[in-house]
């Protein structure tokens, strides 16, 4: 299913498109909670199995990501040169337009189990992650808030999926709260009906085993549905939304 698409415009569903100008002429700003640029799998994996240390990402999980690996966003963002600029590369862009706070699982953020030990670990993405504003973590172990160069400010929650939510709606300044992951994280707030729309990038691999996005999700039953995608370089990205 084909979808109009022109370089940097925002993906948005037809249904909606009158309600976005409109607000866009008020100057009025929709918050949206969405999961963005989300890798997964033709058999619907969006992480390997067996994550560690040595792979954060389960194994084989990079094969999921090659899409985004090439792209001229990420090369800067990992503070490299070149890049692709192509289609993939304008979808990694967008993902990070008008975020105002992230959602994370704690394994995003390290791959710690348990209690902290102690505050030394401080993210994959060393002193700098690529965030830029608040970070919510989920976790059952509390933490002290942990700022970063660059405006990251990661803030460890206790309270579930809802509370997180709250904080970061409250966090985002009227901007978009974006969901990023791991896989159980989104389908979790996929369950409670919490994602306002989706951004999944399909790569054409299969993984066989690791963390299966769609695992016991009547995604259709929740109110989703597909309204449209486009082919890239190295990944077809589709997109859903909730219905009203």
């Amino acid at each position: 299913m084909g979808m109009g698409w022109r370089r940097s415009q925002p993906v948005i569903p037809r249904e909606l498109d009158l309600v976005f100008l409109e607000a866009i002429e008020l100057g009025i700003s929709i918050m949206r909670v969405r999961v963005a640029a989300f890798s997964i799998s033709l058999d619907g994996f969006g992480a390997g199995p067996t994550q560690s240390m040595e792979n954060p990402l389960g194994v084989r999980g990079t094969e999921l990501h090659e899409w985004l690996f090439h792209t001229g966003a990420f090369k800067k963002m990992t503070g490299q040169e070149g890049g692709s600029r192509g289609v993939d590369n304008d979808f990694a862009v967008q993902s990070f337009e008008n975020v105002g706070a992230w959602i994370l699982g704690r394994n995003m953020f390290g791959p710690i189990r348990g209690d902290w030990p102690d505050d030394t670990w401080r993210g994959w993405w060393g002193d700098e992650p690529p965030y830029h504003v608040p970070v919510f973590v989920l976790t059952h172990h509390a933490r002290p808030p942990l700022a970063m160069r660059g405006g990251t400010v990661f803030h460890f929650v206790t309270g579930g999926i809802h509370a997180a939510l709250e904080r970061a709606r409250a966090a985002a300044g009227g901007r978009d709260v974006r969901v990023g992951g791991g896989v159980a994280t989104v389908r979790e707030y996929l369950r409670a009906g919490l994602v306002d729309e989706l951004h999944l990038a399909l790569r054409p691999v299969l993984m066989g085993s690791g963390e299966a996005l769609w695992q016991g999700l009547d995604v259709r039953g929740l109110g989703y549905e597909c309204t449209g995608s486009v082919s890239g370089e190295r990944a077809t990205h589709v997109f859903l939304r909730r219905r009203p």
